[in-house]
């Protein structure tokens, strides 16, 4: 079922495994031609920002097939949908916010204070971003747990206010789906919008006014999944917004050897092709074996699941497959050249491995670690970088809505310290006002330590 690629040694006629670069050439991964959709995008975003929530409102009509009475939600039905909530999703979905929370507590920051020199200070000062647009998706599958994996950071940073989107469901007239409305207002949330798409970007970036009257405020930051349409939309807009990632379909590689279970392994790449039949679900192993005993599990399993096809269709894919290696090190080098959204370590020394692993978005450690406990109750986040932006990004965080304000502190003293080496600095940059700026501050009597500007020169 799934493609294979050996980067054994013999395979490789005795050559050593191919440099980072080009091991990442020949990973399999799932084509995301966001230019392409930039295409189809651009007269949506354009609409809304000419014309607001009513151009908003029609491309609902026209992809969800159901136009809401209003883009905002209102009060009562959200609080209707958390009465009427089953009460063990209500628990489950309590057990994830209470870890999520405690995780993300952990990561707000704290003000940093530096003493340059006597009378001069730099503090780095953690300021929230006032407003964000919480996106969850509502294509495939309903994610009450994206819902918790934005709003949770968001509330542990501080955000003043926010908004969570999903899209209009004609099955539930108009509005976002019953348990995504649960799930926002078990958290506290009181403004939800029904739209979701392109246009929900857009309208989030632009702002307008609802059909009842009421503003639609812009917010200044867009986080949460999406399909490329809303990717497509986030790169449109970044700049006018900011924005976590440009995230592209899901994926998980597993690094086993032949310790691993093979039920286990066969289950957990099931449990992320069922995301979407373009979601990537890649073996790393050391293990000929383990491969067989995997493809005789996916045989059977894949059978039985509920979205057969779709994990079909996923895992028989070009971004999905095998690859076998000569060496848990060569596997390392594997994984981290496809740096994976998810990351699981199914080996006999798996915390160790684990540690060496330079690039991916969470890493699962152990047979008892699955994916879908990070999904769901780990209390680690589920936003993470997606097509091998793990090299260079990480997942949706508390620090994700924080900013880096430096504070800067000089007496005059302090300044009168150092203010030949910025005039220095300044005339070799040939921006002598820079200079200028400084000793206009001091009549031109500017001393560094005991030499004046003039005996320096």
């Amino acid at each position: 079922m799934l493609r294979r690629l050996d980067l054994r040694s013999d395979a490789l006629n005795g050559e050593p495994l191919p440099r980072p670069a080009t091991l990442r050439g020949m990973m399999p991964r799932a084509e995301l031609d966001v230019d392409a959709a930039l295409a189809a995008v651009r007269p949506l975003v354009e609409g809304v920002r000419e014309r607001g929530a009513a151009a908003a409102l029609e491309a609902t009509e026209r992809f969800d097939k159901v136009r809401p009475a209003t883009v905002r939600v209102p009060a009562e039905t959200l609080a209707g949908a958390l009465r009427d909530l089953d009460p063990e999703v209500r628990t489950a979905l309590e057990t994830s916010i209470e870890r999520a929370r405690a995780v993300h507590a952990d990561q707000r920051r704290a003000d940093v204070v530096t003493d340059v020199v006597p009378g001069g200070t730099v503090t780095e000062r953690f300021v929230p971003v006032r407003r964000v647009g919480l996106y969850a998706p509502g294509g495939l599958a309903v994610y009450p747990s994206s819902v918790i994996m934005n709003v949770v950071p968001a509330q542990a940073a501080g955000v003043e206010s926010l908004v969570v989107a999903s899209p209009a469901q004609a099955e539930f007239g108009g509005r976002p789906h019953p348990t995504i409305l649960a799930a926002a207002a078990l958290l506290g949330v009181d403004e939800v919008w029904a739209v979701g798409g392109a246009q929900c970007v857009a309208l989030l970036a632009h702002g307008g006014t609802d059909t009842d009257g009421t503003e639609l405020e812009p917010v200044d930051m867009v986080t949460g999944p999406g399909n490329i349409y809303v990717t497509a939309a986030k790169r449109m807009l970044r700049g006018t917004v900011g924005i976590d990632a440009e995230a592209g379909t899901t994926e998980i590689a597993i690094l086993a050897d032949d310790t691993a279970d093979a039920g286990h392994v066969a289950a957990d790449l099931i449990s992320q092709a069922e995301h979407d039949p373009n979601a990537a679900s890649v073996l790393v192993t050391t293990s000929a074996g383990l491969v067989e005993r995997v493809e005789a599990e996916l045989e059977t399993r894949v059978g039985a699941t509920k979205h057969t096809e779709r994990v079909r269709t996923a895992l028989t894919g070009p971004q999905s497959g095998v690859i076998l290696v000569g060496s848990i090190a060569d596997g390392i080098a594997v994984v981290d050249a496809y740096a994976a959204e998810h990351l699981e370590i199914q080996t006999a020394d798996a915390a160790a491995d684990a540690a060496r692993v330079r690039n991916a978005g969470a890493i699962f450690v152990g047979a008892y670690a699955p994916v879908s406990l990070g999904d769901y109750c780990a209390g680690s986040n589920h936003v993470l970088p997606t097509g091998g932006c793990a090299r260079h990004s990480g997942g949706l965080s508390t620090s994700t809505f924080l900013r880096g304000v430096h504070v800067v502190d000089y007496t005059e003293a302090a300044l009168r310290e150092v203010a030949g080496r910025v005039v220095t600095l300044a005339d070799a940059e040939d921006l002598p006002a820079h200079g200028e700026a400084v000793t206009a501050r001091f009549d031109g009597d500017v001393r560094f330590g005991s030499a004046s500007l003039e005996e320096e020169a």
